[in-house]
């Protein structure tokens, strides 16, 4: 038999230790135990707790389990080296539910121990904020309080929490601040929204390398500051950061998806290729949901079928990009090619193709699909599937077995439920329901400026006019205020953006003078203004003025002027399209023979030959 510190021994070692570093092969993880076993060498520290690590590493966690189960004496190396093996598997449930022993055994842990915790319960989310806090109790009662490994790993903890502050104290006590440590909570202002300070945080690091670039800039893009993104990522390309891990890409391909900014997206695409990166599964998931969300479906599709290895991301950002683009049939079929693949739905997955059966009616398919969502594939519904149902019935005249859904839910209607469900009563002229719904409405006390002229719609066709002044009363003491409106028109090489009621820039003759006749041959056509949607007190004349401003209007004239004739008008609008502006839409592309694509605060809209990609139901 060999002993432990013989040279055959510390062969294996090294071995061992290569493996773990450089390869992530199950085969050759197995072979090296097998002459582990065979050298007699297996109950000899420290190989069965590098296997751990190693089978980890390959996938192989099962196999890691029933090494550490065989263990005669656990010690904290052997708990740090599980619980890392159960973060690299990213199964932190797994770690916590295995560290219950330690913990109430009294076994105190140790700075590693603490880390693989700490990292565990971050990579959980904010629903284990009480358990996470525990740790950092524990963590300061312990004879390790001072380290600084551990502080980092509570700093990432807070960031992924979204908990800047907490961090910042942290990160404000470690004695000698790390790369990781900066890294952290630059993450944790961006991931918050606090883009001034991490910002200013980044711009005094000492470590301004690819992974503090990439955590400013995918914190930004998560937090909803897309614009700001891409401006830090072409700061860091004049920079000349070497791109080594594709992360930032992807992060900067998801900016240019929120953003809707085409050209720009392109260029990404373009830096991608360039470095290599088309290949890259996540990336290429990335670029399909970037040109679907661009209104660039062909392009969507074409990136999808180059894919060689499809995940459930692949699947399903394709299935949502075509069910959001209106293509409810073809949307149905992906999803039928993805079942037959072998892959697994997951709950964005049931949630697009049920989006995309409520556009075209498909109410017993709708159900089929929420059935098999629940009994197939075990996926509990959340409040957005029962949302997608309710629009599903709400939409195709089904109004009491949407109100009965809301009734039987096991979640309480938000303000967005109550009103898709009263939008549908108010389409579908069921007043007496309306009324009742609007009450429920109103009881909430509503924030969205659309709710309250939903409300005030409502309750005026009802001719229920103390309702109205209620309505209208309860909208001064909460100071309701439509957010401004604005339209982004992305032409290539520039990109122009128009607000509700200016058009203070150059050409506004010109667009106002192609505005006057565009509204000139509609009103030939029969186009006659729908000012519902305008709140304030106002005359006729006044509030078809103010429809007349619209920014979509501004943004669609300009493009009319300036883009390539023939081209598709893409237009991005932070409010939903109001009904007068979706008429008025659908005549322009009939007028010019032009498409125009406007993406809304809630949909993608096609205007060809005077029809629109979502059936006029948004």
């Amino acid at each position: 038999m060999s002993f432990p510190h013989s040279p055959k021994a510390l062969a294996l070692k090294s071995q061992l230790f290569s493996l773990a570093q450089k390869t992530k092969n199950p085969f050759i993880a197995n072979k090296l135990h097998a002459q582990i076993i065979k050298s007699g060498l297996n109950h000899h520290h420290p190989f069965p707790k590098t296997l751990i690590n190693v089978y980890a590493k390959c996938g192989l966690l099962q196999h890691a389990l029933k090494l550490f189960d065989a263990l005669p004496h656990r010690d904290h190396v052997a708990w740090a080296t599980i619980l890392s093996a159960c973060n690299i598997s990213n199964l932190p449930h797994k770690a916590f539910s295995i560290s219950l022993p330690i913990l109430q055994q009294g076994l105190q842990p140790d700075h590693f121990v603490f880390s693989s915790l700490i990292k565990a319960c971050a990579n959980l989310g904010s629903v284990y904020l009480k358990q996470g806090k525990q740790l950092h109790g524990l963590f300061l009662l312990s004879p390790f309080s001072e380290d600084d490994v551990v502080k980092s790993s509570l700093v990432d903890m807070y960031a992924k929490f979204e908990l800047p502050d907490y961090g910042r104290a942290v990160f404000d006590s470690i004695s000698e601040l790390s790369s990781v440590s900066w890294t952290a909570m630059i993450s944790g202002y961006a991931r918050s929204g606090r883009k001034v300070e991490a910002i200013k945080l980044f711009r005094q690091s000492p470590f301004k390398n690819l992974y503090a670039w990439t955590a400013l800039i995918s914190g930004l893009v998560q937090s909803g500051n897309a614009t700001d993104a891409l401006y830090l990522f072409v700061e860091m390309r004049r920079e000349g950061v070497s791109i080594a891990d594709p992360l930032v890409l992807s992060s900067a391909v998801g900016a240019c998806a929120n953003a809707a900014v085409w050209e720009l997206g392109k260029q990404v695409h373009g830096v991608v290729i360039s470095l290599g990166y088309e290949s890259c599964l996540f990336i290429s998931n990335a670029l399909v949901d970037m040109y679907a969300k661009c209104s660039d479906l062909v392009a969507a599709k074409y990136i999808f079928c180059e894919i060689r290895r499809k995940d459930v991301v692949s699947w399903t950002s394709i299935i949502v990009g075509t069910a959001q683009h209106g293509l409810a049939e073809e949307a149905l079929t992906l999803y039928d090619d993805m079942v037959m693949a072998g892959i697994r739905p997951n709950e964005v997955t049931f949630v697009g193709l049920i989006y995309a059966c409520s556009h075209v009616g498909l109410v017993k398919k709708g159900r089929a699909l929420f059935k098999s969502m629940v009994e197939d594939f075990g996926i509990r519904p959340s409040l957005q599937h029962y949302t997608c149902l309710l629009d599903l019935f709400s939409r195709s005249g089904h109004l009491d077995e949407a109100e009965n859904l809301i009734k039987t839910m096991p979640f309480k209607p938000d303000e967005p439920t109550w009103a898709a469900l009263l939008s549908a009563c108010k389409q579908h002229g069921n007043t007496k329901m309306a009324v009742r719904i609007a009450d429920n409405l109103l009881d909430l006390k509503p924030e969205d400026p659309s709710s309250y002229i939903l409300l005030s719609n409502v309750y005026a066709g009802a001719g229920m006019w103390e309702n109205v002044s209620k309505v209208r009363k309860l909208m001064a003491v909460k100071e309701v205020k439509k957010e401004p409106g604005y339209s982004c028109i992305d032409l290539g090489r520039e990109s122009q953006v128009f607000h509700a009621g200016e058009a203070s820039q150059p050409m506004k003759d010109e667009i106002l003078g192609l505005m006057r006749k565009l509204d000139a041959e509609m009103k030939k056509r029969g186009y006659v203004p729908d000012t519902s949607s305008v709140l304030h007190d106002m005359d006729q004349q006044e509030k078809e003025r103010q429809l007349f401003w619209h920014s979509e209007r501004l943004a669609v004239a300009y493009g009319l002027l300036k883009a390539v004739p023939g081209t598709i008008i893409r237009i991005v609008k932070n409010l939903r399209v109001c009904g007068d502006c979706h008429t008025v839409l659908k005549l322009i592309s009939t007028i010019t023979s032009r498409e125009i694509y406007v993406r809304d605060a809630k949909r993608y809209h096609h205007f060809k030959d005077g029809k629109c990609s979502c059936n006029d139901f948004w």
